[in-house]
């Protein structure tokens, strides 16, 4: 039997990125006022996460909420104390102090969960703050998430942005429903603005986008742009105000969509060309209302100096505009860097990069194949489950390792660390690292010649590692660490297991999970019957859906949760993803009736594991050291170190998705 798994020690490390409104400002609010005039259209703006934002670690308290914050220039402030009595944050909330948003999301959370306290420190900051980067947002989302994965409270990104923003606008912020987007992480995020009524949905990006956010150097007043163009709501008086709810409305929702298609075809010049469009339009409908703030003549020097023009493909202004900041969309890498210099150097302006969708490729795979097969005995004796031979879609025989291979290395991995138990390592050695003697080779036709070579450059990708004591899959996965890149993200591929794709393209299972990487641990899943989840690590969570499906039906998929709002729930199918809430390790039917049911999926069914991860980062590591270290010391006589535990800890943690995937997975001797 798994050893319960103990709370790690270790606190918890959090990273919350800024927010960049690519385009379709001030939509948020506008859209808010279809409450009162039904004829004002819905807002719709096209955000994303930065690069820089808040680094901080935390750790639960008794009773108190101990905060620190360092800001980008490496200014500290606290420790300070706070009671968690909902009357004390609701009083720093109100006086605009330094903790005032932290405090303002603690007095939600009290009022709606029963919690302890927290510290929370922030001991890194590379997020410039008032540069319409919405840094107070960060720090909203910042104490959402880290109160709700020290006390599992199963938000969603959806629910941390929604308790972040009640907690910023219990203080004297003007913040408008766009600002917390940043609880999604570093990826563009499509929003809608209807009333009351908020959907989401995350975008795709072919390639990066490469930006230059620039420090205009200027004044601007937020308060009097926001005062000045909400008087033309919700009713227009004016030939201007008509302007300001025609451009903020419809024109604003066709650039916004066009920008959006021309992001997910990795169309950057016909994304930069509707940044231009979106600012001149912008100038001529809002300047009118507001030409104090608004004429801006350090953005507009920036927008048209020729020799920034030669390296971007467009520009325009962030936030809520004005002489604050500018963003340059740039040809390239070696364009942004050009940029930067021109700016720092003959404009005399403050600038920094800023690289949207640049998450690290997954490019290495750890398979665990030490496992003993009770059910295929006596002849898992001899040979273990990975080493079976099966019949390959090309009419090859091959052991089912080498099955598991070539499809990792197909999707793009470069290496993979198989883990062998000691006495079977020989044998593994004679597939990877032994090509045939030559009078075996003369034995064979020509095709098995060809394919024999095909192997021996594949096992130039393979590195086996022992695995001296079988102590479960978390020991497996563990033993493969130090073979590993500990910062980047890795495949889990079990050893024991096929996949068959059934993809309407024919991309195999591990394609179609590595497609769906963002830089957030990912765990495959399948609906298994009822009667069957007690064989399997089985897991539930909320929809994110999708925009294609969106866009076809009013609203996005998923289930309400936190504080959600505008979400509808819909049929999924591959592809779709969730934010996992529980996951857990062979659950009898009545634990799963009564906390695994998953909207959407059939009646009777649940959602298992299909058999195939991405972790991260070092998170799933440090986390099984941990329990590792507290097994070996107990005085238990059998020490196993499970995957599942480990692996609710990552989502409590740091978060860890589902994906559906197109395909069939077969477990060696188990099915």
């Amino acid at each position: 039997r798994t050893s319960s798994f103990t709370m790690a020690t270790r606190p918890l490390e959090l990273f919350v990125p800024g927010r960049l409104c690519i385009m379709g400002e001030h939509s948020d609010w506008a859209g808010g006022y279809r409450r009162f005039n039904s004829k004002v259209v819905a807002g719709m703006c096209l955000v994303s996460g930065t690069s820089q934002g808040l680094y901080a670690r935390a750790t639960p308290h008794p009773n108190k909420l101990v905060l620190t914050s360092h800001d980008h220039r490496g200014n500290r402030v606290g420790p300070e104390e706070l009671s968690m009595d909902p009357k004390e944050l609701l009083r720093v909330a109100n006086s605009g102090s330094h903790f005032a948003y932290i405090a303002g999301v603690a007095y939600q959370v009290a009022i709606r969960y029963h919690v302890q306290g927290l510290v929370l420190d922030n001991y890194k900051t590379d997020l410039p703050l008032k540069k319409g980067l919405s840094s107070s947002a960060a720090a909203c989302v910042l104490a959402a998430r880290a109160f709700n994965r020290i006390y599992d409270l199963k938000l969603s990104a959806r629910g941390e942005m929604d308790l972040a923003y009640h907690g910023e606008i219990t203080t004297p912020s003007q913040c408008g429903r766009m600002d917390q987007c940043c609880a999604f992480g570093a990826r563009p995020v499509l929003m809608r603005f209807d009333g009351d009524k908020l959907d989401c949905e995350e975008l795709t990006l072919k390639e990066p986008l490469y930006i230059v956010i620039v420090e205009l150097a200027g004044h601007k007043d937020t308060v009097e742009i926001l005062q000045q163009l909400n008087r033309a709501y919700p009713v227009a008086a004016t030939p201007v105000e008509e302007g300001v709810q025609r451009f903020l409305g419809e024109r604003n929702a066709a650039l916004v969509g066009a920008a959006v298609d021309a992001v997910e075809a990795g169309d950057a010049p016909k994304l930069g060309a509707l940044l231009d469009q979106f600012q001149a339009e912008f100038d001529e409908a809002l300047i009118p209302q507001c030409p104090s703030q608004l004429t801006a003549p350090n953005l507009h020097r920036v927008l048209s100096y020729a020799p920034l023009r030669k390296h971007i493909w467009g520009a325009k202004g962030i936030g809520s505009q004005g002489d604050g900041c500018a963003q340059l969309l740039c040809k390239s890498a070696a364009d942004m860097e050009a940029a930067m210099a021109v700016v720092t150097s003959e404009l005399q302006m403050g600038c920094l990069p800023l690289q949207i969708g640049a998450t690290r490729p997954v490019t290495q795979a750890v398979i665990p194949a030490a496992s003993f097969a009770q059910t295929l005995f006596p002849a898992s004796k001899t040979l273990p489950p990975a080493l079976f031979p099966v019949l390959d879609a090309d009419g090859i025989m091959k052991p089912a390792v080498l099955v598991l291979v070539e499809q990792a290395l197909a999707a793009g991995i470069l290496k993979v660390v198989i883990v062998v138990d000691e006495a079977a390592r020989s044998a593994f050695d004679d597939i990877f690292h032994r090509p045939p003697e030559p009078r075996t080779l003369q034995r064979l036709p020509q095709r098995m010649r060809d394919y024999a070579s095909v192997i021996n450059e594949t096992g130039r990708r393979v590195h086996l590692v022992t695995q001296i004591e079988q102590r479960g899959l978390g020991d497996a996965i563990l033993t493969a660490a130090h073979a590993l890149d500990a910062d980047a993200p890795y495949v889990i591929m079990l050893g024991d297991h096929l996949y068959k794709s059934t993809h309407r393209n024919g991309d195999s299972c591990i394609q179609q999970l590595i497609s769906c990487f963002d830089g957030t641990s990912l765990m495959a899943l399948r609906p298994t019957a009822e009667a069957e989840v007690s064989r399997f690590g089985c897991a539930t969570g909320t929809w994110e859906g999708s925009r294609h499906d969106s866009r076809q039906k009013d609203g996005a998929i998923g289930a309400k949760d936190g504080g959600e709002i505008g979400a509808k729930t819909q049929t999924p199918c591959a592809g779709h993803v969730l934010n996992l809430t529980s996951i857990v390790e062979k659950p009898s039917v009545e634990f799963a009736r009564s906390n695994l049911v998953t909207p959407s999926i059939g009646t009777g069914e649940y959602l298992s594991a299909f058999g195939l991860y991405i972790i991260a980062d070092a998170s799933l590591m440090l986390t099984l050291k941990d329990e590792l270290d507290v097994c070996l010391t107990s005085s238990s006589v059998r020490h196993t170190l499970e995957l599942t535990p480990a692996l609710d800890k990552l989502r409590r943690d740091r978060g860890v998705r589902g994906v559906l995937l197109e395909g069939e997975r077969f477990d060696i001797g188990g099915e």
